[in-house]
């Protein structure tokens, strides 16, 4: 990464956690050089693009000032709660003015294209793009494999639906896993199993023992960043999902959706092991960009793309969205807000892993050690009464999820925990939230 993009992020983040305030004067240029051991032309970079950003303003003979934003919006936040139940970005961590640039340059690019239908498969020029995007996840497909979604979710229910070559019709789902997918299977009436997922990992042999079983058409999983459990596969873990796909002739649906908010740069996707023969490949823009973007990729292996195209027959995703993706990476600012909001979820997960450290006790909770993304657990005893904890943190103004609903209705070997996120929580409420929860489970057990 360029040097001046990683100051840009550090001084953003800063700004945004209160360290510079409003109004407040920055270092200069000859001293944020010396600081950052750097030359005075990089740090004179940053602040133009600040300035740029009206992040910041500058004053002649004077300096660099932070802007002051009056009744900002967001101001009317309740910031009386803690909200660990939470599932969107940090608002603060938006990029508004970027993507409205993106969009404004979108509508210049393809002025005429906007205004039709488009492709079911998605606009062509941003799929090629995607296609050195996902190299840097290891992922290489060819663009005609890249199909332009709307949302990750659409491609999810596609995929049960449809028929496999394999000539398989059941799903096979890690327990715990992503509740509304479930919720889905469920209503649908799709064959769905699960399979034991925990903080240590899968039993790989019981997985072989469902992929030999020769029901299963699909496996679905999150290799890295798991919701609800925050954790992530091993490299020997996914080599091995991988070798047993090809060996059983099933399909392994990799949801790789918080792909981009991990500090773990040597981390490979199962797909990385398989070459995308049996393995698909999904991935999100919602949880680094926007929500309300909708907007996600699927890298098909070849024998699945007629089937996949026949169901998605209508060109559903909206193209000026898709076109502002495509300036948004080409202009490397997908890459600049990846670095900032990776790392300000990994110091946010520092903080959690800090106050754990601080409050929790031996046998009281167990807690996996996490650095990135925005999940994890607090594993609790079974004697736990969850209902009455949950109500006693919501007298002390603190949401969390509990994980019942992650499961399959009909599963029964059920771990009981909550569900944590740090995507909204500023760390000195993370502190506060998990000496709360602490004391709590220790008065529940007592």
């Amino acid at each position: 990464m360029k040097k001046y993009i990683s100051i840009l992020s550090d001084m953003e983040n800063k700004i945004r956690e209160g360290l510079y305030l409003p109004g407040q004067k920055l270092p200069s240029v000859r001293m944020a050089a010396e600081a950052y051991g750097c030359s005075i032309s990089t740090v004179t970079r940053a602040y133009a693009e600040l300035e740029k950003r009206h992040v910041i303003y500058s004053v002649p003979q004077s300096g660099f000032y932070v802007v002051v934003k009056p009744g900002d919006w967001r101001d009317n936040r309740d910031s009386g709660i803690i909200n660990f139940a939470t599932v969107l970005p940090d608002l603060d961590a938006f990029p508004y003015l970027d993507f409205q640039h993106c969009l404004n340059k979108a509508i210049d690019i393809y002025k005429y294209d906007l205004f039709t239908y488009g492709e079911p498969q998605g606009l062509e020029s941003l799929r090629h793009t995607l296609v050195s995007h996902l190299a840097n996840d290891q992922v290489f497909p060819k663009a005609e494999r890249i199909i332009v979604t709307s949302g990750a979710q659409q491609a999810l229910e596609i995929l049960a639906k449809m028929p496999f070559p394999n000539g398989k019709s059941a799903v096979l789902v890690e327990q715990p896993s992503y509740d509304r997918y479930l919720r889905f299977l469920e209503t649908e009436n799709i064959p769905v199993y699960g399979i034991a997922r925990t903080a240590a990992g899968m039993d790989l042999r019981e997985l072989e023992q469902r992929f030999r079983s020769g029901e299963i058409k699909f496996f679905y999983t999150m290799s890295r960043y798991h919701n609800p459990l925050g954790t992530s596969y091993s490299m020997e873990e996914r080599r091995a999902i991988a070798r047993l796909a090809e060996k059983y002739d099933v399909y392994i649906l990799e949801d790789d959706y918080m792909a981009d908010l991990g500090a773990e740069r040597q981390f490979d996707p199962i797909y990385a092991y398989d070459g995308g023969s049996h393995v698909i490949y999904l991935k999100s823009f919602s949880k680094i960009i926007f929500p309300g973007l909708r907007l996600g990729a699927i890298v098909l292996p070849e024998r699945l793309l007629k089937t996949f195209h026949a169901y998605k027959i209508y060109p559903d995703t909206s193209l000026l969205s898709q076109a502002a993706l495509e300036v948004y990476i080409k202009n490397g600012m997908y890459e600049r807000h990846k670095h900032r909001i990776s790392s300000l979820y990994a110091s946010r997960m520092q903080a959690l892993r800090e106050s754990v450290e601080r409050y929790n006790e031996p046998g009281l909770m167990e807690v996996p050690d996490i650095s990135s993304g925005i999940y994890t657990h607090f594993k609790l005893k079974s004697t736990v009464n969850l209902e009455r904890l949950l109500q006693r943190l919501a007298e002390r103004n603190i949401s969390a999820v509990p994980g019942k609903g992650f499961y399959l209705s009909n599963y029964l070997e059920r771990e009981k925990f909550l569900r944590i996120s740090i995507s909204q929580t500023q760390p000195e409420r993370i502190d506060e939230g998990v000496k709360a929860i602490v004391e709590e489970v220790r008065r529940e057990i007592r």
